[in-house]
């Protein structure tokens, strides 16, 4: 543990930015991601900056502080990129594999809880590929992830943090933290903390860096994702003409209990299923209607955000 520290500190920054008009006003977390003064944060850091130009500012860990823009940023994937003046000189953190981790792997948080810079925290992987939401902008935007779960200390302020395996290599950047009510960015910790996986991170921010911004696949249909205990499925409640959805012949009140072999139990479940791949792939979707089971094939569309 105090090597990963002593490894990971350097490129761990503290994240200021304006909150509805207030300087200052939100402060979260990120890592260095290269030598070219990149940082990677949580779109909720930034959101409300971004949209009036307020100041954001990110602070490294020996206490400098540097004047950042953004680069680009996903609200369904709650990632954003920033441009930091003068952070060229940073240590970029090393970059890991959450698909390498196990139940019960010890990782480490790092970030700037309750605003408390170059703060450590550890404990274990609690679970994988659990389906959460955070802070999506508009209920069209909201943002789900298939979250690294972890017991590690995560508080408001260790947002856009890394999470680190043992060695010292970034295996997600947290994004929540579960309270008695549901995920969410504003309580305090119980052991309960969300982190969106590398991989997805690494996609989205060569989006970013290589467009400005991040692309999501799509199906073009509406699925139910709340009130259905034991939905055993998503629901499809909706499908527009002429999508992916449509095309494949998929039609309203259908059951989809399988992304290719991801069981789905729920409309949020198929999202994040749907989400862990690229526009332009295809996928097979176990589809239950009328009591019958049928595969049907999707090829995935795009949408920006």
């Amino acid at each position: 543990m105090p090597a990963v520290a002593q490894a990971l500190l350097p490129s761990t920054v503290q994240i200021v930015a304006e909150y509805d008009g207030q300087a200052g006003g939100a402060t979260g977390s990120g890592f260095v991601l290269d030598r070219e003064g990149h940082v990677v944060t949580n779109n909720h850091v930034v959101a409300s900056a971004a949209s009036d130009d307020g100041p954001i500012v990110v602070i490294d860990s020996d206490g400098r502080r540097h004047d950042a823009t953004i680069v680009g940023r996903s609200s369904v994937y709650d990632l954003a990129v920033l441009d930091v003046d003068g952070a060229d000189a940073l240590e970029p953190a090393a970059l890991g594999a959450s698909q390498a981790l196990h139940v019960g792997d010890p990782v480490v948080a790092f970030g700037a809880p309750l605003g408390l810079s170059q703060t450590v925290t550890s404990g274990i992987v609690s679970a994988l590929d659990r389906p959460v939401t955070t802070s999506g902008e508009s209920d069209d935007d909201s943002s789900y992830i298939n979250a690294v779960q972890t017991d590690a200390a995560i508080n408001p302020g260790n947002s856009g943090g890394p999470l680190v395996n043992l060695a010292g290599e970034v295996v997600g950047v947290n994004s929540a933290i579960a309270t008695t009510g549901g995920a969410s960015t504003e309580a305090g910790n119980i052991g309960v903390g969300f982190a969106i996986p590398i991989e997805q991170v690494r996609t989205t921010v060569d989006q970013i860096l290589r467009t400005g911004r991040a692309e999501y696949p799509v199906i073009g249909a509406q699925v139910q994702t709340g009130g259905q205990p034991d939905a055993g499925g998503a629901t499809i409640t909706e499908v527009m003409p002429d999508t992916p959805a449509d095309r494949a012949g998929l039609q309203k009140d259908d059951v989809i209990v399988a992304v290719d072999d991801q069981p789905v139990n729920d409309g949020i479940a198929l999202i994040v299923a749907i989400r862990t791949h690229l526009p332009g792939e295809t996928v097979e979707m176990s589809v239950l209607r009328g009591g019958d089971q049928q595969v049907v094939e999707v090829e995935l569309d795009g949408k920006v955000g």
